[in-house]
């Protein structure tokens, strides 16, 4: 598997990760994907913007349906990882809906810990109410990690 920069992301595939195309359109236009590649077939990717002084958020990552928990999220955040810091930023986020069990763990895994809670970011920003896991999602699960 080979992670790269794409000049062409996935919207459908960015969309399994956000449902809001209003959401994936702004961020898609402001940061860069990078795509997880494996026999010439686009099987992950994820965007990195920055967003304030010393700090870039992955604001997206997805990985295809019949090729999840293969440790294809796990490459795609070691990726981001290292491009954020060979770039200079001192901070990674990385934000989650607060039903997203398995996200949020994957992300502690991965050395990231939480910093915070945007309350009700999920009501407020989507059309319409989104369940996952048998739970609302209605507010998002900020983490962070440090990059120095």
């Amino acid at each position: 598997m080979e992670i790269r920069k794409t000049e062409t992301p996935s919207r459908e595939l960015l969309l399994l990760a956000d449902e809001v195309e209003a959401s994936v359109a702004d961020y898609i236009g402001r940061g860069t994907c990078y795509a997880a590649c494996d026999d010439g077939r686009i099987v992950g990717q994820y965007v990195l913007i920055h967003t304030r002084p010393f700090t870039a958020e992955v604001v997206n990552i997805a990985v295809v349906p019949d090729r999840q928990r293969q440790g294809i999220a796990t490459a795609l955040l070691a990726h981001a990882v290292d491009t954020a810091r060979r770039a200079g930023f001192r901070l990674l986020e990385i934000g989650t809906g607060n039903s997203g069990f398995g996200q949020i763990a994957l992300y502690e895994r991965c050395g990231f810990v939480r910093c915070g809670i945007d309350v009700d970011y999920f009501r407020k920003h989507s059309p319409t109410p989104i369940f996952e896991n048998g739970v609302e999602c209605r507010h998002m699960v900020r983490l962070r990690m440090e990059l120095v």
